[in-house]
């Protein structure tokens, strides 16, 4: 029998899987999911307001909350989805997209699909992530994505594959960290890899029941001589300059999408350029559209509709892959049908989802690329200099964004949208780079600006959950959060918000005052949001524990928490009113041991060479500066890389494989021993601090 399929037969008998009726979740009950038993889709609603009706946990009992249960997941790392509940079962995704369903009464696992991503990945595996943000669920299917390009279909009550596609061309390197959305018998799903190859961004929808393509939509358009696929592609080239389409464009749709059933559109927060400079992109200036931009798309027929640009021409990874919220507020006094939006450059926008109307833009955290948003133009008044004009500036925020992709939550009785902040500087540098003769990377990282090349100092940036007044567009309060790396948000009519943070606490606040009321300390680092929802009438919350994500190659600023790789437990924890269970214990914070071999005479001209090739290849998993942030081993302190038969049979031939060590076949004995001198610098420099 094949792994990933059923644990057990015996499992189907489950209290979990005999409930008295079994919910259809189809188009209607994902807009309104009734009472708050179900946590159904990845915002609760298809309106992704991660708000919860339930008020059983409220704000004069939540000191009471106590661990329900906890299931120990060994072999996961990054667990950074947010599950859905469904009858009393909790499905969720973890590393490499491993997923499982359990009885939320129990943590019982009641079977196990494991989609082999490793297997699939072949070179891909240079540039995955091992993250997923999660499934969907759909009228008695729960559907996944793979890192590796794949959309696959499940049974959910037995874990067996009905269909699987893949959506990428499996020679590119695309891949797929985001949570895919259905609607109308549809799922969609986009991609990413703009930082890793000539990539050309774009989303398609598939038949539900076969997985057969419906419709396909690109973000940027493609070569003009060979002709536009619509409209919107011929439209937008003319906001483009040079030969864009040979280092792709960009705009890749990986997080960010939000089905409006009143307007029966598919909005679409879309990705950063091809590369990140625009002087290379696109020399001759221009919009580039549509980057960086919310698109609204017929479910339908995948058409355009509207669009509204939050950073014409950017060139500093200020994607709109954000969450995209609906709600229906009153603003000027009229009742609107909006959209709220907080994406990386630091503005939340208030847009009429009816027309792509822009209704407001104001600042929610340190914003210097740009003075204001001119509401009669619609369009950013930027700050010069600020596009490094002269080949460097420091502004706020850096890529990792004033708001990643960690999902604000709107709660409809406070009117507050609950954000969790980064304010980090950001050094945009292209010195030396010159946009002629830039290639695009294949499998490799290249932004076309000088990128992960030092460590992130531990206090480089500030951290903050803010409520945000969407209407007056203020903050109403605030609570500093640990640097920098904080997960997504839920609210609930109890006036709660549930927020995790980087040092392993979890926390709940007054979704009013910000009175912090409960926390409790989960032994990990937290990047997952929360979900909350009832089992036999009782109220549970649950939530993923596992350090991960992009923000995690920031090394010093990541690693300071002491997550260490593979030192922590990965869990999943529910809470009740009156858990009686003890918190399962976890290893206390560890810290890196750098080595320093005295045999080892680093060569300065050698560790250059492999600072080079360590930014290209390595910088992503092990971390800037050769400090991990917990995503893969320190390097600093491991034995492998003193010598060159341990290294080579590790990066070129492949020995750690099955715990994504990528193989790089190409890499000479050179290059290898660069990589070595680069290492053992590093080590030295870390000791000498100490």
């Amino acid at each position: 029998m094949k792994f990933g399929i059923l644990l057990g037969a015996a499992l189907l008998a489950s209290a979990a899987f005999t409930q008295a009726a079994e919910t259809v979740v189809d188009d209607p009950y994902l807009r309104n999911p009734g009472d708050g038993s179900n946590w159904p889709g990845h915002g609760r609603d298809s309106g992704e307001q991660r708000y919860s009706p339930l008020a059983q946990i409220n704000t004069d009992n939540v000191a009471r909350l106590g661990v329900n249960w906890a299931l120990d997941l060994p072999g996961e790392r990054a667990l950074i989805g947010t599950p859905l509940a469904v009858d009393g079962v909790i499905y969720f995704t973890g590393t490499y997209s491993r997923t499982r369903a359990v009885d939320a009464r129990s943590g019982k696992v009641l079977w196990e699909y494991d989609p082999k991503t490793i297997e699939h990945a072949g070179d891909r595996l240079r540039i995955m992530w091992e993250t997923n943000r999660g499934p969907a669920y759909y009228k008695g299917k729960l559907i996944i994505t793979t890192v590796d390009g794949r959309l696959i279909a499940l049974d959910a009550k037995n874990g067996k594959m009905l269909w699987e596609t893949m959506t990428i061309d499996p020679r590119r390197a695309y891949y797929i960290t985001g949570a895919p959305k259905v609607f109308r018998d549809k799922v969609i799903i986009g991609n990413g890899g703009t930082e890793h190859e000539a990539a050309r961004g774009y989303v398609t929808a598939y038949d539900v029941n076969t997985g057969k393509q419906a419709w396909r939509f690109y973000v940027v358009p493609g070569n003009p001589a060979d002709g536009f696929e619509d409209k919107a592609q011929e439209m937008a080239a003319k906001t483009w300059t040079g030969e864009w389409w040979k280092h792709g464009g960009g705009g890749n749709v990986w997080n960010g999408i939000t089905y409006d059933a009143e307007f029966n559109q598919v909005l679409i927060g879309t990705g950063n350029g091809s590369p990140w400079n625009q002087k290379i992109r696109s020399p001759g200036g221009g919009d580039n559209l549509f980057l960086c931009s919310i698109v609204a798309l017929d479910a339908d027929s995948g058409e355009y509709k509207w669009h509204y640009q939050t950073t014409p021409g950017e060139t500093w990874d200020y994607n709109s892959s954000m969450d995209i919220i609906l709600a229906d507020i009153k603003y000027g006094g009229q009742p609107i049908k909006a959209l709220l939006h907080a994406p990386k450059n630091g503005f939340f926008y208030i847009i009429n989802r009816a027309n792509g109307e822009l209704l407001s833009a104001e600042k929610f955290g340190k914003v210097t690329w740009a003075e204001k948003v001119d509401l009669k133009t619609g369009r950013p008044v930027e700050v010069k200099g600020a596009r490094y004009e002269s080949g460097e500036a420091l502004v706020w925020p850096s890529p990792i964004g004033a708001h990643s992709w960690h999902p604000m939550s709107y709660n409809p009785n406070t009117g507050l949208v609950y954000i969790p902040t980064i304010e980090m500087a950001g050094v945009f540098n292209d010195k030396g780079i010159d946009p002629v003769k830039w290639q695009s990377p294949h499998f490799s990282i290249d932004p076309g600006v000088h990128f992960g090349t030092d460590d992130v100092p531990g206090n480089w940036s500030k951290a903050a959950l803010i409520a945000w007044d969407p209407v007056n567009q203020k903050k109403v309060w605030e609570k500093t959060l640990p640097p920098n790396w904080n997960p997504g948000t839920m609210t609930t009519a109890g006036n709660l918000v549930f927020e995790g943070r980087a040092d392993g606490v979890f926390v709940a606040y007054n979704a009013t005052t910000g009175d912090e009321l409960w926390k409790i300390n989960v032994g990990s680092g937290i990047t997952a949001a929360p979900i909350t929802y009832s089992v036999d009438g009782k109220q549970q919350v649950a939530l993923m524990v596992g350090w991960g994500g992009a923000a995690l190659l920031t090394g010093t600023l990541a690693g300071q928490h002491g997550w260490k790789y593979k030192v922590h437990p990965r869990r999943l924890i529910t809470f009740s009113l009156d858990g009686k269970l003890p918190m399962p214990p976890s290893p206390p914070p560890a810290f890196a041991q750098p080595i320093d071999p005295p045999t080892f005479k680093v060569d300065d001209q050698l560790a250059a060479a492999g600072q080079a090739l360590y930014t290209s290849t390595c910088v992503q998993c092990h971390g800037s500066g050769v400090v991990s942030g917990g995503t893969a081993p320190d390097l600093r302190e491991s034995p492998i890389p003193t010598s060159l038969e341990a290294f080579k049979s590790v990066v070129v031939g492949g020995a750690r494989l099955a715990n994504g060590m990528p193989q790089y076949r190409e890499l000479s004995d050179a290059q290898l021993d660069g990589l070595m001198h680069y290492i053992r610098k590093q080590a030295r420099a870390s000791l000498a601090k100490k």
